[in-house]
């Protein structure tokens, strides 16, 4: 496989054939990411990816799943998006499943009906970067919108296409003054959306993006260990999920939380408590990362 750059991937595709068919991100302005620093994004040539898919189909026969990778590779010209799903299944018939990133920007050029025949090519999941539901915090990150209620739209038209959606959220990503008000907007919007899955991630402050230097020069001051469970007791109080899961379980999150909404919701807050009042143990610093 031709792989170039940082390759990531969510947590759930680690048994999944990564195809990476973009490099970089189409966006590559969010002030908390280093990821694609200084990478120009472009789409890899046709022959580069029929050469991995063809590779996938002999070292990998039998597999049924499959991720596309980079950072925003659903924002590619339809012309060529669709042939690619297509040569895919027809090089990868036992595939169940392919899942794909997605932004604000690649969902609002793919239609409903675009979406529908991704769908019937088995795009089964999308992970959408929500980060905020909070307006004036996702101007500040440079997200890409300024608009929770623009993500509310996109993830339903998603939804509507049949289309399992995953959300990432962050934690502290508002800094100290916006913490709380971040965390129930948030949850509103979540609720609005009700995904399948919702990941909620620790801001880590990465040396040399907009967001460390803007720490440097006290425009930006991360929550305490205190602060940060607050925002997360203050976050799933506000998500009210139909039968989706809440996962505050990556390794940058001090207490691990995974939880089926909305039978084990009063749990995780009951925990939560449990840990602001020192009865639980919080995982060591040593023990966090991206």
């Amino acid at each position: 496989m031709h792989y170039e750059g940082n390759i990531i991937r969510p947590p759930s595709e680690a048994r999944s054939i990564i195809l990476q068919v973009t490099v970089g991100c189409s966006h590559n302005r969010c002030t908390f990411c280093p990821t694609y620093a200084g990478v120009r994004f472009r789409i890899k040539d046709e022959a580069t990816l029929s050469t991995d898919i063809r590779y996938a189909a002999q070292a990998f026969p039998g597999a049924r799943r499959l991720f596309i990778t980079d950072g925003d590779a659903l924002v590619i010209p339809w012309k060529r998006l669709y042939p690619l799903f297509q040569e895919i299944n027809e090089q990868l018939p036992h595939l169940t499943r392919i899942g794909i990133y997605a932004s604000a920007k690649s969902l609002r050029r793919r239609s409903l009906e675009e979406l529908k025949l991704l769908k019937e090519q088995k795009l089964g999941i999308i992970y959408y970067g929500l980060e905020s539901g909070d307006d004036e915090t996702l101007k500040a990150i440079d997200k890409g919108t300024t608009s929770g209620e623009e993500s509310v739209v996109l993830c339903n038209k998603v939804k509507e296409a049949g289309i399992k959606i995953s959300t990432t959220v962050m934690i502290g990503i508002a800094g100290q003054e916006r913490s709380l008000i971040h965390a129930r907007r948030t949850g509103e919007v979540l609720t609005a959306i009700d995904p399948n899955y919702v990941g909620a991630l620790v801001t880590m402050i990465v040396p040399g993006t907009r967001l460390d230097e803007a720490e440097r020069e006290g425009r930006f001051t991360l929550p305490d260990q205190r602060g940060l469970l607050l925002e997360l007791k203050e976050m799933i109080t506000w998500t009210k999920l139909s039968k989706g899961m809440f996962m505050a379980n990556h390794a940058s999150n001090y207490l691990p939380i995974k939880i089926h909404s909305p039978a084990q919701r009063e749990a995780a807050l009951k925990m939560i408590d449990e840990a602001l009042n020192g009865n639980v143990q919080l995982k060591e610093e040593w023990m966090r990362g991206l």
